[in-house]
């Protein structure tokens, strides 16, 4: 930002905004973002700005034998219109998982559930001002499940039901509230999403989400201190697959962090309360500890509270979760943030160490 005095008396603010190119600013910058997920067996090839025309792509490949992932995405700018873009991706997945502390179905456990999906889609997502905007998209979505012989009742069997599905979405997000003298927001947002799951078992869905934030920096200037807080809910009406489940707990490919509890368990998905409705609340207070001009650190306490439920009675949290701790937030060449967090479960007594890198 350049500020230069105007003849009036006032002053004019030039802004010069710098735009993400190739594979970023430095080699050392690309460098950092394409390996930042190797200690997961995860690595991001990305490319901005393809031909000086708006034009981006990124990926993820994942070869982890637990949770074996490839996803890529293409962007562009409609119209010449920079507020307003879309978005096509696809996402191919083989997962295992291991369900044996949250599905309460069948007397026999299921250890080593096998999970296959596959979906293509498109999204519009247009910025209509500074304060609100909107998004759009459609999928088509394929999944099938092995290792299923302990499983025999048709309402067991329809979470883990081989399907085609094909669904539409639609999503706002809006500010609600501004103090700039305070340097507090209040932002939200809503999800409406219907589809089909083309089986036997199966059939229409819907499901509704919702969620506020509100930011804070309790200090005039600066951001020694942050306070956030989220409150975050979802319902889904009609029969559901497992991957359509909302998951409450710390994992890679899930964003409702509950951080006292683990996602995956010897690697495999399915350790954490899963459901079709859930409530999820999360509060988090970072202090800086140290700043230069390569990488921020910052640490402070958490606290988050939630419960998921499912209307079958075969999954569900059975109660309401509390979870604290710290973590530790790295912030690298203004890109990339590494979180380390320590997360105890209140009522189940169990520690969670956690380290993952966001984007």
């Amino acid at each position: 930002m350049e500020l230069s005095p105007a003849d009036s008396g006032n002053y004019d603010a030039t802004l010069h905004l710098a735009e993400r190119n190739g594979w970023g600013d430095s080699k050392i910058e690309g460098l950092v973002s394409l390996l930042s997920g190797l200690p997961y067996a995860t690595i991001y090839p990305e490319f901005y700005n393809l031909g000086h025309d708006a034009v981006n792509f990124t990926s993820l490949a994942r070869w982890d034998s637990e949770k074996r992932r490839f996803s890529l995405a293409v962007s562009i700018s409609l119209y010449g219109n920079p507020s307003l873009r879309l978005r096509f991706y696809a996402d191919a997945r083989n997962e295992n998982w291991n369900l044996t502390r949250t599905f309460l179905g069948t007397a026999t456990p299921l250890p080593d559930l096998n999970m296959r999906r596959a979906a293509a889609g498109a999204e519009v997502h247009a910025i209509v001002s500074g304060r609100w905007s909107w998004s759009a998209g459609a999928e088509v979505a394929h999944r099938n499940f092995r290792n299923l012989s302990s499983i025999s009742s048709p309402a067991e069997l329809a979470f883990f039901t081989d399907a085609t599905s094909i669904a539409g979405w639609l999503g706002v997000q809006r500010t609600l509230l501004r103090v700039p003298e305070r340097r507090f927001t209040v932002d939200s947002s809503a999800e409406a999403r219907a589809g089909r799951e083309y089986a036997d078992a199966l059939g229409p869905f819907a499901t509704v989400r919702g969620a506020l934030r509100s930011h804070w920096f309790p200090r005039a200037k600066g951001d020694d201190y942050e306070v956030q807080a989220r409150l975050r809910a979802g319902a889904t009406a009609g029969k559901a697959t497992l991957d359509e489940l909302f998951q409450l707990g710390i994992e890679r490919d899930n964003d409702l962090w509950l951080r006292g509890h683990a996602g995956t368990l010897d690697g495999r998905k399915g350790a954490a309360p899963l459901g079709r409705r859930f409530f999820l609340a999360n509060w988090e207070m970072d202090k800086n500890i140290h700043q230069n001009g390569f990488f921020t650190v910052k640490l402070g306490p958490f606290l988050d509270s939630g419960a998921v439920a499912d209307s079958s009675g075969l999954f569900g949290s059975q109660r309401w979760l509390w979870d604290t701790g710290a973590q530790c937030k790295v912030r690298l060449l203004g890109s990339l943030t590494i979180v380390l967090s320590y997360g105890r479960d209140l009522r189940g007594e169990r520690n969670v160490f956690y380290g993952t890198v966001l984007r």
